[in-house]
């Protein structure tokens, strides 16, 4: 049988010489090859001395290190599931993830284990580790002890790699269950698109500074790297000083909307810093044309915005270079994503499920080797999201226009993505409207010129009660992770609604969309 594990093609592709530095971090402290190697086969072996069951979810809440990129690589290595958590989630929330996925180790910083052993262990998981971003903590005092060979686990490219839980439009998070398959498919698909250069053709080099939580810091950016042989300039925060400062020695760099805003406003940024630039790429949140030009002006060159999701790792790209499938376009093009990827499938759909013409807006359906094999535990939500036919309904709305280029034009169900980090209002209005005093809570989104958008919490009082904006701020912020909080609260006596009583949250937009302006 061949060994569709996603760590053995990462691995194959690591360059001849092992003792090249394959990381360096902001600390000055620098990992070679043979270091990640030898490294992640003590976790995985110290993983298959617990006798997990096969497929077992390993969930980690720890703050972004070299180590917590290994303790990936590990699991995927012995076989089993990854589970990353924000590290801005809360008890309440963490709760619910243990619960749902049942995770037979949980490995978390330091300074949580108290709170998150107890809530692991009343949960039924056996193993619950540490991992400190300095490289302290009991997971790898107990690694150290064991040999640094490991045959990596023999898997199929459908069985599961990764869950990634992705708030429900309904209150409730779901895991996006991610094969083998799905992210090695879209690794060796990217590094094509985006050209990739080899060490043969003067190799590239990775500044990392995002969060490895989610998909794009860990699988777009660190699969990115590994499948190329690449080396990375690892940053544990984004820093705009520090990346302009590294800046000259690399090549390639991914950021959220929200960086290159930040970047932009160092007097710093200049053509002769990006010189050796090859590659700017965006993506988890919309970038502004106004950002997309200005950094052109600037730098001279245009980022490269893609579009992807929990569900499905990237789809849709702006070209690198010229694109055979589309008349050999090679044009980055503001205010769009570019064309689905090779392998991708996309279709704009009307409300009665039929393709649109080119320019026509509705829901946008993808099909490809990357999309997710269902949510966790949750078939009948499964069955809901894909068509007969096999598309995934992403929920997004968009146009395709004449010459491929995909827009999304808007999302359903009032999602709101501030910094890079999706935040459902459904699941904050069920927690405002359990607090005392709440009779009923609207939350929308408005723009805010750091975050793109932010979280406005409106908020009617149960009669005779003094309600203060304050409290329920406060009340959230013991609750959930920062950037779920809303900016701002506001106590009304009623909200706008339609003739079936439904909240009309495009008023509430509209009424407080020049707050941060």
């Amino acid at each position: 049988m061949n060994n569709h594990n996603l760590f053995a093609a990462l691995r194959a592709a690591f360059p001849q010489d092992l003792d090249a530095v394959a990381v360096e971090t902001d600390q000055g402290l620098l990992y070679s090859w043979r270091d990640l190697d030898r490294a992640t086969a003590m976790l995985a072996n110290l993983l298959d001395s617990l006798a997990l069951p096969a497929g077992s979810r390993i969930a980690v809440q720890v703050e972004k290190s070299v180590e917590a990129m290994m303790l990936y690589l590990a699991t995927l290595r012995a076989g089993h599931v990854f589970l990353p958590l924000n590290t801005a989630y809360q008890s309440a929330e963490i709760e619910y993830f243990i619960g749902n996925a049942e995770p037979a180790v949980v490995v978390c910083s330091p300074k949580s284990f108290g709170w998150v052993s107890k809530i692991a262990f009343k949960a039924g998981t056996r193993h619950v580790f540490t991992l400190g971003e300095d490289r302290s903590g009991s997971l790898l005092e107990r690694a150290a002890h064991f040999g640094d060979q490991h045959q990596p686990a023999l898997r199929a490219a459908d069985d599961l790699a990764a869950i990634l839980y992705t708030s429900g439009t309904t209150g409730r998070s779901k895991g996006a269950m991610l094969t083998h398959g799905n992210m090695l498919s879209n690794a060796l698909t990217l590094k094509g698109y985006w050209g990739w250069r080899t060490p043969e053709e003067g190799g590239d080099v990775l500044i990392h500074a995002l969060p490895i939580f989610h998909v794009h810091g860990l699988f777009v950016a660190i699969h990115g790297a590994l499948i190329n042989g690449s080396k990375m300039i690892w940053l544990a925060r984004f820093d705009p000083k520090q990346v302009l400062q590294h800046m000259p020695r690399a090549t390639v760099f991914m950021g959220v909307p929200t960086l290159y805003v930040r970047l932009l406003a160092e007097p710093g940024l200049t053509r002769e810093v990006v010189k050796n630039m090859r590659l700017f790429v965006a993506g988890s949140a919309p970038l502004l044309l106004e950002t997309f030009n200005e950094w052109r002006e600037r730098t001279g060159h245009a980022i490269v915005e893609r579009y992807g999701m929990s569900e499905t790792v990237m789809l849709a790209s702006n070209p690198y270079r010229p694109d055979p499938r589309h008349g050999n376009q090679d044009e980055r093009r503001g205010g769009t994503v570019g064309f689905p990827l090779p392998g991708v499938s996309l279709r704009v759909v009307g409300e009665d499920g039929r393709p649109l013409p080119a320019g026509e807006i509705g829901g946008i359906e993808v099909k490809g080797p990357n999309v997710f094999k269902g949510y966790w535990r949750m078939p009948e939500k499964t069955a809901e999201e894909f068509t007969a036919d096999g598309f995934f309904k992403t929920g997004d709305v968009g146009r395709v226009d004449e010459h491929g280029y995909v827009c999304i034009v808007g999302r359903s169900k009032d999602l709101i993505i501030s910094g890079g980090y999706n935040v459902y209002p459904a699941e904050i209005e069920g927690y405002i409207n359990e607090m005392p005093g709440v009779a009923e809570s609207a939350l929308v989104g408005v723009p805010h010129p750091d975050f793109g958008e932010v979280g406005v919490a409106v908020v009617i009082p149960k009669a005779g009660t003094g309600l203060e904006p304050e409290r329920v701020i406060a009340e959230l912020k013991s609750r959930l992770a920062n950037f779920k909080i809303p900016k701002r609260c506001f106590v009304v006596e009623e909200l706008p609604r339609n003739t079936m009583g439904k909240v009309q949250k495009n008023l509430l937009r509209e009424q407080y969309k020049a707050l941060f302006a």
